[in-house]
């Protein structure tokens, strides 16, 4: 019998621990071709997700799959992520949560990039943008999407409040 991964669990917990304390939950996410989100709000094969009771419908977290609908734009949609795709979750509202290493994508022949990005990278960029954003810009209504460059991330590097877990 193949052991189950911790990552799930890890997930459960700090999503019940951000709302526990009334922050919102957010995932960074790697998208491949099996992840569905609305592509018009990908940057750089990868989103930022707002999970919280909020903005989410119907929320699973599952051992495989975290699904749920919400609204981009004024529109619902249904959103499914490979748990294995999680680069990350952290509350918005201090940065405090867990990277995770970037694990094999069982469709990585198939990945939009071709290439599978490091962490590392994705931590530097969570998320200076969503701290500094007001906080009358609804992220329950239009869903959260990282945007930041390689140069932005590498002005933020001495602020990010993520650390990679081994």
């Amino acid at each position: 019998m193949q052991e189950i991964s911790t990552k799930p669990y890890l997930l459960r917990a700090l999503y019940e621990w951000c709302t526990d304390n009334g922050f919102m939950p957010h995932i960074a996410v790697r998208v491949d071709a099996a992840t569905r989100v609305p592509r018009q709000f990908v940057r750089n094969d990868e989103i930022v997700l707002n999970i919280s009771f909020e903005a989410t419908s119907q929320l699973q977290i599952g051992n495989e799959w975290i699904e749920f609908s919400a609204r981009f734009s004024g529109k619902s949609h249904k959103i499914e992520v490979q748990v294995a795709n999680v680069l990350a979750i952290y509350a918005r509202e201090n940065g405090q949560g867990m990277a995770f290493p970037v694990e094999p994508s069982s469709h990585a022949e198939t990945d939009p990039a071709g290439i599978l990005r490091p962490v590392e990278r994705q931590t530097l960029r969570i998320d200076e943008s969503m701290q500094e954003r007001p906080e009358s810009a609804s992220a329950s209504s239009q869903g959260d999407v990282s945007s930041g460059s390689d140069e932005d991330a590498s002005k933020s590097a001495g602020r990010s409040h993520l650390k990679v877990i081994k």
